[in-house]
């Protein structure tokens, strides 16, 4: 069976609408003596780029706790993924592997891509990864226990919801030149959308 190499690809389905707005009713009813009405007829769109700036200046962020990014992402691996759910304060609904096909993508690290001789192996072994996986479903092993066999280079899909908080510091984790090349390209393509 051909095994397709899979593509990164990260959507922004939803975020709060008018996030700066929600971000600056909830840090002034924190100092304020005003109702929820009162306060929302107060805030000017003008005020409020400066005065969430001035909240993350003195390390005031549990108002942006209130506005959220909910991302679709499709083309990253099992070991990508199993970085991403680390990040505990967020939400996660994943492509089950009990659905996955014979025919499953995967992913090729570009140094595995860069040694001709070795991405030959890789992808054989992919494609007999993928063989396996068939020949096992088709003896009727159950999907759970036949994806025992499919590499941490097969290709996911998951949706992701975080808050701004939690977003602020997976971005500081994930988009630094440390982290693994993978959630890294995907941690920047999120960051350049949620910008």
């Amino acid at each position: 069976l051909p095994v397709p190499e899979a593509a990164l690809n990260v959507v922004l389905l939803r975020h709060t609408p008018e996030p700066e707005e929600v971000v600056a009713m909830a840090a002034k009813l924190c100092y304020s003596p005003s109702g929820v009405e009162e306060l929302k007829q107060k805030i000017e769109a003008k005020d409020q780029a400066a005065f969430v700036e001035k909240l993350a200046s003195i390390g005031h962020l549990s108002p942006i706790e209130h506005i959220s990014f909910t991302f679709g992402i499709e083309g990253i691996s099992r070991a990508c993924s199993h970085q991403l759910v680390r990040h505990r304060l967020a939400s996660y609904s994943q492509q089950s592997q009990r659905y996955v096909t014979a025919d499953f993508g995967y992913v090729t690290p570009k140094t595995v891509s860069a040694v001709p001789a070795l991405l030959k192996e890789y992808e054989r072994h992919m494609a007999a990864s993928s063989r396996l996986y068939e020949k096992l479903g088709k003896a009727g092993i159950p999907a759970e226990d036949a994806r025992f066999v499919l590499p941490n280079a097969t290709e996911t899909k998951i949706l992701v919801t975080m808050n701004a908080r939690e977003l602020h510091h997976f971005f500081a984790l994930r988009t630094c030149r440390r982290a693994q090349w993978e959630i890294r390209d995907m941690a920047l393509r999120m960051l350049a959308i949620a910008r």
